[in-house]
């Protein structure tokens, strides 16, 4: 299953030429993903800290029927994309609430408005999927996500209301999707 929608407008009115799609766990694009994401986390945390990071939650996770991959591709490169999965693996626990992961936009294609369409898209998906809420994490060397959750509307939540943190320092938001 994909589902594609073409790129918003630019500020000179034409289409930007970026894709958006929705694609299950298994779609060979999603390697774009996650090696974006594998060099960005080692850049930030190490290669010990990427490595951990990519095997704590294996795509796999995002497996329908219960999550989904969105991707931003441009001229046949990922160059965004994010992922939905249940936050608790046993789905009667928070049934409701989806957890967004794996949200990443590539360095050379920033403040171009990719994370705003991936975040509206995950979104999307996780209302499409029948969730009511999301939960998200990011860490303490990312402070320009900390900063765009805000903007964009996600609450911070308190560490110590939250039960099973990924990791001591992570920093936790939420979204009513409602």
């Amino acid at each position: 299953m994909t589902h594609t929608s073409t790129g918003g407008t630019g500020t000179d009115g034409r289409t930007d030429g970026v894709r958006m799609l929705c694609v299950h766990h298994d779609d060979p694009r999603v390697a774009g993903l996650l090696a974006g994401l594998r060099e960005e986390y080692t850049e930030r945390y190490g290669a010990e800290g990427a490595a951990n990071e990519m095997a704590r939650y294996p795509v796999t996770e995002f497996a329908a029927p219960h999550g989904r991959i969105v991707l931003a591709e441009e001229d046949g490169e990922v160059v965004a994309g994010g992922a939905v999965r249940p936050y608790k693996k046993d789905r009667a626990a928070m049934a409701g609430t989806a957890e967004f992961k794996r949200i990443w936009t590539s360095n050379r294609h920033r403040r171009r408005g990719l994370a705003r369409r991936v975040m509206t898209a995950l979104e999307e998906a996780a209302r499409d999927l029948g969730y009511t809420g999301v939960l998200l994490f990011t860490g303490p060397s990312q402070p320009e996500a900390v900063a765009f959750y805000e903007r964009i509307g996600y609450r911070p939540v308190d560490p110590a209301d939250i039960d099973e943190l990924p990791y001591r320092s992570a920093i936790p938001f939420a979204r009513d999707l409602a």
